[in-house]
């Protein structure tokens, strides 16, 4: 079949990125595997602790850099001069005369405001100040342990969760320390993110709005198998086996415990049976009498919101269910309308992408709010008479995120930014302003306080320059390429390099992923790309990129085109951009790599081993899935069924059954302390290689869990570039060329 593609239906300026024929001319300077990941100079510039002051009247504070001397100042989202708050050397000084341990002040610590005219500092003895602003003075507030973990502050800002092994604790000013739990089986764990951190589950503790109570996880892991992981740093070695559960396998039980501050007194909500389900997206009622759970069972394929009775547990009623034939995947807290305790909006993909529903307490619908082929990515808040509802979608471009508002009476949305390109928003405490983060292919970062009323920029604060303005960029441009199935949109990323020459012929190089809830391109800097990619460009090649069916943001009939067949219909799209590739004339088809972490590690191994043979030159696969009866029980069984349920597609997925036709040069990259994807899926594939007497490159990372991190990032990055040379022997770009395109 002929592969049709064409250009991205978008303004010009967003199509490309490339310097000026001038700036070319200047532009000497080369990329470095240092460069890509070690020098903070090169990312554009931000504001360091960028956020609104609660309970002001839309006033934002951050951290600027005055003649040398970090300052924390504050501004109006109405306009006017900054004020300064406080210096850092006089914030270390009031900080050191209320008792806090002597520092040397190398950077502005982080802050919480409390409200207008008080802010927090927390110290790294685990000690919390509260500084006044007015009067220039900090006080002791509390403190906690040492080695605490998952810190968490109350609503208030007047108390404290944090864990320590398998045990929470509470401070709060006057009684600090308070064990929380007495667990002694290491087992059975308070206080963390269950479930694998899947479900949109980021913590394991949930405060009260007002603090009075804490709802958090227990989770029972005494039934799961252990993993060995081995840690080689004291010797001998030591074994420090995880709680792992493969997929198919005896999965943890989790219950919810909610604390009560006053009283000293723990209940469990009466989650029921089977035991074997997962509770998420745990919220509280703005009254703090109930809990809501969404409560999935293990299929995931059906979910029901349920309400409990804080002070019991009892379970009060069940608002909805929802059911999928594939799956329901619950990720969202219930967001309540300002001055109606009894509205909540819920987000939800059932009519197949993320949108948002008015309800109320009772479990009726009022309304849905946001329809169509596109997803709300983020709710923002609401304004303060709970009449209006702020997000931010992709309403108007895949690739693209803009703010919007829509009436909680119903109608349609109002797009409240106008650039094309990627923005985020944080709402103000009143809602008639947010703080605006954009960028596009062609900007780096600007920061803009807009009205949401009119939509209108009331002011920008930072408008960030291009930090490598002085280096030999190639031409980056963005493409819509058809699918395997010849009728979806897939969006790709191309870089060229610099001093291109349409006569020549480069090797490629494709990063792919491919996986669940990840898009790799975007109209934002760099086209969702990064520095690695730039640097691979100047080195000469084209560099490449396409975001297959499964990957996300594109709604459920897009991830679960990959439904029970993981790597069969992402392979058939990967196949669709190496069309692409070879048909363009300065592309050697006969040079093309592929590296890829992750599922990205799984698909370049997929790529080399279930493609026609001689499709790829050389592969790098770093942290991959092997076989998905190895992986955790949470991911996999939402997309391939439990083994028992979908023999055939496991089998068909497990990499190993494909050794044999590995006949390109394979680079294997593992941690040996990898907790994600543990280390025997690539040693069993190194396995069976042997085995099969086929040869393949592996090289591990002592130390390092799922991604290698730190200054050995330079390293990693420095050995899949040497492999990639090696192999695919560009031929570097002429000095001070123009791009030609």
């Amino acid at each position: 079949m002929s592969l049709t593609f064409r250009r991205l239906a978008l303004p010009a300026l967003l199509l490309t990125l490339t310097a000026t024929p001038t700036a070319l001319r200047a532009q000497q300077q080369l990329l470095s595997v240092e460069d890509a990941f070690r020098n903070p100079a090169l990312q554009p510039a931000n504001l360091k602790q960028l956020t609104w002051i609660p309970g002001s009247k839309d006033e934002f504070s951050y951290v600027r850099t005055e003649n040398g001397q970090d300052e924390l100042v504050r501004g109006r989202a109405a306009g006017g001069p900054l004020q300064p708050v406080v210096s850092m050397a006089n914030l270390y000084q009031a900080l050191q005369a209320a008792g806090a341990p002597t520092l040397k002040a190398n950077a502005f610590p982080q802050v919480q405001w409390t409200g207008p005219d008080a802010f927090l500092v927390t110290m790294p003895s685990r000690e919390v100040f509260r500084y006044a602003v007015t009067e220039g003075k900090a006080t002791k507030l509390l403190g906690y342990q040492a080695g605490a973990d998952n810190v968490d502050f109350d609503p208030t800002k007047t108390r404290v969760a944090y864990t320590k092994e398998q045990n929470l604790y509470v401070s709060v000013p006057g009684k600090e320390n308070v064990a929380v739990t007495s667990e002694a089986n290491p087992a059975i764990v308070n206080g963390q993110a269950a479930h694998r951190s899947e479900f949109g589950i980021t913590k394991g503790t949930f405060w009260s709005p007002r603090g009075a109570k804490l709802a958090y996880y227990r989770m029972d892991q005494t039934m799961v198998t252990d993993y060995p992981l081995v840690s080689v740093a004291p010797t001998p070695a030591q074994a420090e086996p995880i709680k792992y559960p493969m997929a198919g396998d005896k999965s943890h039980e989790v219950t919810v415990g909610v604390y009560d501050v006053a009283s000293g007194k723990t209940v469990f909500l009466q989650t029921g049976e089977p035991k074997e389900q997962y509770l998420t997206n745990i919220s509280w009622s703005p009254d703090e009498k109930s809990i809501y759970v969404a409560v999935l069972n293990r299929d995931q394929n059906h979910m029901w919101l349920r309400q409990y009775d804080a002070a019991t547990g009892a379970l009060v009623k069940t608002l909805f269910e929802e059911t999928d034939t594939e799956f329901v995947e619950p990720l969202h807290q219930l967001s309540f309308v300002p001055g109606h305790a009894d509205q909540f909006v819920y987000q939800s993909e059932r009519d197949g992408y993320n949108h948002l529903y008015l309800y109320n307490t009772s479990g009726k619908l009022l309304r849905q709010l946001t329809s169509g082929p596109w997803l709300v990515t983020d709710l923002l808040g609401f304004d303060e008479k709970g009449k209006t509802v702020y997000y931010a979608s992709n309403q108007d471009g895949t690739i693209q995120r803009g703010l919007y508002a829509v009436s909680l009476g119903g109608g349609k949305p109002k797009k409240l930014t106008a650039a094309a390109g990627t923005h985020a928003g944080v709402l103000s405490p009143s809602g008639e302003a947010l703080l605006d983060s954009y960028s596009s292919l062609s900007t780096p970062r600007t920061i803009s306080v807009v009205g949401t009323k009119d939509g209108k920029m009331r002011q920008q604060l930072l408008n960030a320059p291009n930090p490598i303005s002085s280096y030999r960029l190639g031409q980056t441009k963005l493409q819509i390429l058809k699918a395997a199935d010849g009728q979806t949109d897939l969006y790709a990323r191309i870089i060229t390099p610099p001093g291109f020459d349409p006569s020549k012929k480069y090797p490629a190089v494709i990063y792919v992923y491919g996986g669940p809830h990840v898009q790799l391109v975007t109209d934002s800097w760099l086209g969702g790309g990064n520095l690695w990619m730039q640097m691979m460009a100047e080195k000469g090649y084209v560099v490449f990129t396409v975001d297959s069916r499964g990957s996300g943001n594109r709604g459920l009939p897009f991830e679960q085109a990959t439904f029970r067949q993981l790597g069969t219909q992402e392979l058939a799209d990967q196949l669709k951009g190496v069309d692409y590739l070879k048909s363009l004339p300065y592309v050697d088809a006969q040079r093309i790599g592929v590296h890829g972490w992750s599922y990205g590690g799984f698909m370049t191994t997929t790529m080399l081993t279930r493609a026609p043979e001689g499709t790829f030159k050389v592969g790098v696969a770093g942290g991959p899935v092997i076989d998905w009866r190895m992986y955790e029980v949470m991911y996999t069984e939402r997309y391939m069924d439990t083994p028992q349920q979908n023999p055939e597609g496991y089998q068909k997925a497990n990499l190993l059954g494909y050794v044999q036709n590995l006949k390109a040069p394979l680079l294997m990259i593992h941690g040996t302390v990898d907790d994600v994807v543990v280390w025997q899926h690539s040693l069993d594939y190194l396995k069976n290689a042997v085995d099969k007497g086929v040869q393949l490159d592996y090289f591990v990372y002592p130390g390092h869990p799922h991604n290698v991190g730190g200054k050995d990032r330079v390293h990693l990055y420095t050995k899949i570039t040497n492999y990639l040379d090696q192999y695919l022997k560009p031929e570097a770009p002429a000095a001070g060329a123009s791009n030609g395109q």
